[in-house]
């Protein structure tokens, strides 16, 4: 009986150490083909997988292999993550365990919040995507909660309370897990929040540390804000940010300042449409680099922040790359946030450049009638040069692949009051938008330290989901019209695509299980730019959210 008792208990303790993802794996997760363990498919957020079964002479016979419903009609813009054969997806309602081979669901635990919540839910209601660690799944949810699931059975282990969704704010970000700190960033700019990057202890849930990006009048850049318009500055921290573990240094991209109309609040307002470098431990801020001080345009600065060595004047350089909204393409060394290079990746007519000593933008009149309260055209538009679906890059060809925005927007700043709860803008919306014929967006392949494309792929209905790019030289994307699409890297020639039946506005990814290589990623339609475009042409594209996965016909 005793030996039957220690083989069980041999047995039970190797099944707990399968499923308890290690800080080790998670930092080797951009190498790691067989399992997806991050957020970005690495903490660089490159996105990016040595796999070379699926290439641009088989991508032709990729077929799908199976679809998982989620029940669930909202925009699905969640990444999964696979790990040892399960992959753990989210939408904003449910948490899900699904068998990798089979599509057959493990589990799936629901998640319960006010009814009252979307009301302050600025551009969707969603999830980005969850993260892994220790035999947990991490994840947020949209009235402001952080909890801990059971990754063998979708238990909830733990449950804390970010804020209060009466206060505005709200969260869809994936959580990051960085030395052993879960870190979670918040949402809610468009309401007169004042934003924060918070830190969890994975195996308790208790609340670590919290690192405003709106300082008080007593802390490091509180005198770049005017009397109390920092306690309503915004901020927001609503994608999930890089980790160098080498350095321990989290990169964190911050939100755009609130209200839109910037003589509200003179000033630089930092932390605002920057990038902060951060002690995971702490939280404490190591630098920081702001792109767009005293923005009126909402050219918030949360897209990914994608961490690469490159050569800069013929010099190894540990880099950080931004495709900013606000149209301009950064590299910085990430060691010190020295700028590198920032040059125009689409139009771009508030700026004129980037001074390369001061890091500030040099700006054009368009901004300074903006601020003076007269209506302006603007290129990009409040969506920006790139909204937040994220991009790729490809060491091997060291090319950045950006789904891109082709439009601009009429801005005109109007006096705001706030109130607790509701939106805190200060911008005419009743016509927003400045739609000129062509294209409205281009998958482009950018040249980091020249924003030159070297390819770029029009698409009339801007592309709005992540990037995948694969050393099979395949670039995957999809279209708001419901289309998987995969390109060449070199050329950007269509090599396939596939109709997964609504809007594609997830994140592809791809991993090799029994010597088959898989790509899966999310479909369900219903973003931002469904929202506040107008485009009548997506007018027939059904809702309906589910996960596709696909492989190479054998």
């Amino acid at each position: 009986m005793k030996r039957f008792a220690m083989a069980a208990g041999l047995v039970m303790l190797a099944s707990t150490c399968a499923n308890a993802q290690t800080t080790e794996q998670l930092v080797k997760g951009a190498t790691d083909t067989s399992n997806v363990l991050n957020y970005g498919m690495g903490y660089n957020l490159q996105r990016f997988s040595s796999l070379k079964q699926i290439n641009k002479d088989t991508v032709k016979n990729l077929v799908p292999v199976w679809n998982y419903s989620f029940n669930d009609d909202r925009s699905e813009e969640s990444q999964p993550l696979v790990y040892q054969g399960v992959i753990y997806v989210t939408s904003h309602n449910a948490t899900m365990a699904v068998d990798a081979k089979t599509g057959k669901q493990i589990w799936k635990t629901k998640v319960e919040y006010p009814a009252e919540t979307p009301r302050i839910v600025c551009c969707g209601i969603i999830n980005r995507g969850a993260a892994l660690f220790d035999g947990k799944v991490f994840r947020t949810t949209l009235d402001a909660h952080v909890i801990a699931l059971d990754a063998k059975n979708g238990k909830e282990l733990w449950r804390q309370k970010a804020a209060d969704i009466k206060e505005g704010y709200s969260m869809t970000v994936a959580p990051l897990v960085a030395d052993g700190v879960v870190i979670t960033g918040i949402s809610g700019a468009e309401f007169g929040t004042r934003g924060f990057i918070d830190g969890w202890d994975p195996a308790t849930g208790k609340h670590l540390w919290r690192t405003h990006s709106i300082p008080s009048p007593d802390e490091p850049g509180g005198d770049t804000w005017k009397g109390d318009t920092w306690k309503l500055g915004g901020g927001s921290t609503w994608i999930t940010g890089s980790y160098d573990a080498e350095l321990n240094t989290v990169y964190w991209g911050i939100g755009n300042p609130g209200p839109f109309n910037s003589a509200v609040r003179p000033g630089d307002n930092l932390y605002t449409c920057s990038v902060l470098a951060m002690d995971p431990k702490t939280g404490k801020i190591k630098w920081h680099y702001q792109f767009s001080p005293n923005n009126p345009f909402d050219y918030d600065a949360v897209a990914e922040m994608v961490l690469a060595d490159v050569n800069v004047e013929g010099k190894p350089t540990k880099a950080l790359m931004n495709a900013n909204r606000n149209g301009f393409f950064y590299v910085l060394d990430r060691t010190n946030g020295k700028l590198l290079a920032a040059n125009p990746y689409v139009k771009v007519n508030w700026a004129t450049g980037i001074d390369m000593k001061t890091g500030r933008p040099i700006e054009t009149d368009v901004s300074k009638d903006a601020r003076e309260g007269k209506k302006v055209t603007v290129y990009p538009s409040i969506l920006g040069g790139k909204n937040w679906e994220p991009m790729s890059f490809n060491p091997q060809t060291g090319l950045a692949y950006a789904n891109t925005l082709n439009f601009g927007g009429k801005y005109k700043a109007e006096p705001v009051t706030f109130k607790q709860g509701e939106w805190y803008l200060g911008m005419d919306l009743s016509d927003p938008w400045q739609f000129d014929d062509g294209p409205r967006g281009y998958l482009k392949a950018i040249d980091p330290m020249t924003g030159k494309a070297k390819w770029e792929a029009p698409s009339d209905i801007p592309r709005f989901s992540g990037v995948l790019s694969t050393a099979g030289g395949v670039v995957f994307s999809g279209q708001l019209t419901g289309e998987f699409e995969a390109f060449d890297a070199d050329t950007g020639k269509k090599l396939w695509q596939f109709q997964t039946g609504s809007g594609i506005e997830g994140q592809p990814v791809t991993w090799q299980q029994d010597g088959v290589q898989y790509v899966a990623v999310t479909s369900g339609y219903g973003g931002v730019y469904s929202l506040f475009s107008g485009d009548e042409r997506l007018a027939n594209v059904p809702p309906g959210g589910s996960l596709w996965v696909f492989a190479v016909k054998q």
